[in-house]
């Protein structure tokens, strides 16, 4: 008899199987799935701490996705041979769990949560990340905690015109869609995509689709839930000082102070006004209970104005109606030695980005358990603490900045020119300098300029807008280019990101249980306006692309050689390659198909590499005069390289038309000399000629010498 109470759910999903199971591993956790689809296994585990840390104020929950090497039978890179920080992709994909769960546990529930997915096995074919999520879910459904799921989430692409459930990893790079959806059986979530310029109305139908698809998935997680679901945490409730501190409030008058200070435009103002009411609000309190609950009331009170406000008025925080964008300026060009740059200012949001351009060399190696590739295109974003007036810590990049960062580079790349017509890695770099709502979409719209700048030939600029949205009850409000405010206090952050033709990338995520297709069209339509509006802003900095790169960028001539001459043109341990590189000060890249890019600033020294290249790879050619330099003296004559690896013989009665004694006499080695191809012997030796070629002016001799030759022949025969 087994020791394992083991319990399955099996379901065909999008034509593969998915398993569920629980029961057998990590029985210790509030909740622990194996979620299996086709040969992908991610261990889901879900622990929440039965008591609540005095004086939290918020939800403390962590989202840990972990790959494993051994998942797709590889060991680590490194020294250490062990997995270390968390890779981009884990970053990400944390974040994608931790999105459509987050708004689904019970208000008022302060417990902390963690939730860790380990990447078992990687079929590579099946993106580990919607089985995480789904197990995720699963686990939190059979936990026991306050969690108002189950979740299901789906994979969506979109080739030859129709929708695709969860297409395999070799797949997705010829669709013209990856989006990911996650949400209930009432709505949608969170939504993550990059599409290549699809309209409003594809978007909202890929949604649609993957909702749709991933219904079966919740109704397995419930029916696995009915089999063995742990007894449900206890709903936590209001502390009974909630409403003694809501009535003090009430009573000093803080609500109508909040609403005068939320009139303030500036933002800076603005704060300084709130906290200067919170500061007096927690000044009335003695009571540490009373104190505790009281960062919440006062949050709820300024979520209360702004929210009212816009529901009853349509007016903003900032005076704006609901679909009016902030008002934009553009400068193309700030910093003289950057390849290109922008700097892009909305209201009072600021991105400072910047463009370089580099050669194959400066290419990302990224090494995932799908293998390993190589990445032409970067974008990194940065959101210094001055940006919002604040002095505070800095350090390497955290989660938000990765996430935000990877949005606009989402945004960004299906306008890309195709690698082989613009040969350059590009790395982009997204300073923010001020922030007040929706940073990464003006990192959108300043990488786009900063790209043309550098003269990066994009055929459309990109720009992106964050959309809000303010519900109670059946009343709704969707905003345009919202505030930080509208962001924290409102129910949506839905950023959406395109060209005049269409979209290239879409984010959305709700802080409530679901919203309605009928909002989210509204807020899609809403957004192509704003886009359009931003477009025509941007275009009056910067409309096109320069004619060409920086004068400051390296430029890139791209040849092909044979691929036999390859091995030549690199040398014995990259030895003549490498020559190469330090005599011109060029950059060279040489692909196993023989193509070879030659990059430098200097086009000269670009000029001398290619001469180098091609002196290589050329094949010696019969009665063609070649300068060389004599590489050793021997008795018998002289070798000369000549065509770079070149060498040939010239013997010592094809050094001078008068007759030389000894070569050392004549010749040194180093010296440089012209020498003419006479022909080649049977082991394919080049013989060579000195005497043949004028070696002041390199011209071809040999008719004089015949001539000369011929008028002694005549003159010893009338001697006879």
């Amino acid at each position: 008899m087994s020791m394992f109470n083991v319990f399955r759910k099996e379901i065909t999903w999008g034509g593969r199987k998915l398993v569920l199971e629980t029961g057998k591993v990590a029985r210790q956790a509030s909740g622990a799935v194996m979620a299996t689809y086709g040969d992908t296994t991610v261990l889901c585990t879900v622990v929440g701490v039965k008591s609540q840390r005095p004086g939290i104020d918020f939800f403390p929950l962590t989202v840990n996705y972990q790959e494993k090497a051994f998942a797709a039978g590889k060991i680590p890179g490194g020294f250490f041979k062990r997995e270390g920080r968390p890779s981009e992709k884990e970053t990400l994909v944390s974040r994608l769990i931790d999105r459509p769960i987050r708004p689904l546990f019970a208000d008022g529930f302060r417990n902390e949560v963690q939730v860790v997915c380990t990447v078992l096995s990687h079929d590579l074919e099946n993106d580990p990340d919607i089985v995480a999520l789904v197990g995720t879910s699963a686990a939190l459904t059979l936990s026991g905690l306050p969690f108002m799921g189950p979740v299901g989430a789906a994979r969506v692409g979109y080739v030859n015109g129709e929708y695709v459930l969860n297409p395999l990893v070799p797949d997705i790079k010829g669709s013209d869609l990856d989006l990911v959806v996650a949400g209930t059986v009432e709505g949608v979530l969170m939504v993550e995509s990059e599409a290549r310029q699809l309209s409003e109305e594809i978007m909202l139908g890929a949604v649609t689709f993957g909702h749709k698809s991933f219904q079966p998935v919740i109704q397995a997680i419930i029916e696995l839930a009915e089999l063995c679901a742990k007894d449900p945490w206890d709903l936590p409730e209001a502390p009974a000082e909630v409403a003694v501190v809501r009535a003090k409030f009430d009573a000093a008058g803080f609500p109508a102070e909040m609403a005068e200070a939320y009139k303030i435009v500036k933002k800076q103002d603005r704060y300084t006004a709130v906290g200067d009411i919170k500061k007096k609000a927690l000044a009335t309190l003695t009571e540490a209970a009373e104190l505790a609950v009281a960062p919440g009331l006062l949050k709820a009170l300024e979520s209360d104005v702004v929210r009212g406000n816009i529901l009853k008025t349509g007016i903003r925080i900032d005076g704006r109606d609901t679909k009016t964008v902030r008002a934009i300026e553009v400068t193309a060009g700030l910093l003289p030695r950057a390849h290109g740059s922008a700097l892009f200012t909305r209201g009072e949001t600021q991105a400072m980005v910047v463009a370089t351009l580099g050669t194959g060399q400066d290419e990302q190696i990224i090494d995932q358990l799908a293998g390993e590739y190589r990445e032409h295109f970067m974008l990194h974003y940065n959101f210094p603490p001055y940006s919002v007036g604040e002095a505070g810590r800095m350090g390497s990049p955290g989660r938000r900045e990765i996430g935000h960062g990877k949005l606009a580079w989402r945004a960004l790349r299906p306008c890309l020119p195709a690698k082989d017509a613009f040969p350059y890695t590009i790395r982009v770099v997204s300073e923010i300098t001020e922030s007040n709502g929706s940073s990464s979409m003006a990192s959108v719209c300043g990488a786009s300029l900063a790209m043309m700048d550098a003269g990066v030939p994009l055929p459309k600029p990109v720009a992106g807008i964050a959309m809000g949205l303010i519900k109670e009850g059946n009343d709704f409000a969707v905003l345009s280019d919202i505030l930080g405010d509208e962001d924290h206090l409102g129910d949506m952050d839905f950023k959406v990101a395109g060209t005049v033709d269409g979209v290239t990338a879409l984010q959305m995520d709700i802080k409530i249980t679901s919203i309605t297709e009928e909002i989210m069209k509204i807020a899609l339509d809403q957004a192509k306006a704003g886009r359009i509006h931003i477009l025509g802003e941007m275009n009056k900095g910067l409309d096109h692309a320069r004619d060409s790169v920086s004068g400051n960028a390296p430029r890139i001539t791209t040849m092909s050689i044979p691929k036999e001459k390859i091995r030549e043109v690199i040398g014995t341990g990259g030895k003549v390659i490498r020559e190469i590189c330090e005599q011109t000060g060029a950059k060279i890249d040489i692909d196993d198909d023989g193509t070879i890019k030659v990059a430098s600033v200097d086009s000269d020294a670009a000029q001398r590499a290619i001469d180098w290249i091609r002196g290589i790879v050329a094949e010696p050619e019969l009665g063609v005069v070649y300068t060389g330099k004599v590489v050793k003296v021997v008795d018998f004559g002289a070798f000369v390289n000549f065509l770079g690896s070149r060498d040939g013989l010239v013997h010592i009665s094809e050094l001078s038309r008068e007759r030389v004694a000894k070569v050392a006499d004549l010749l040194k080695q180093g010296d440089s000399v012209k020498v003419k191809v006479l022909g080649f012997d049977d082991r394919g030796k080049v013989k060579l000629s000195m005497k043949q070629v004028d070696q002041a002016t390199g011209e071809d001799i040999s008719a004089q010498l015949e001539a000369e030759k011929a008028a002694g022949r005549k003159e010893r025969h009338h001697e006879d």
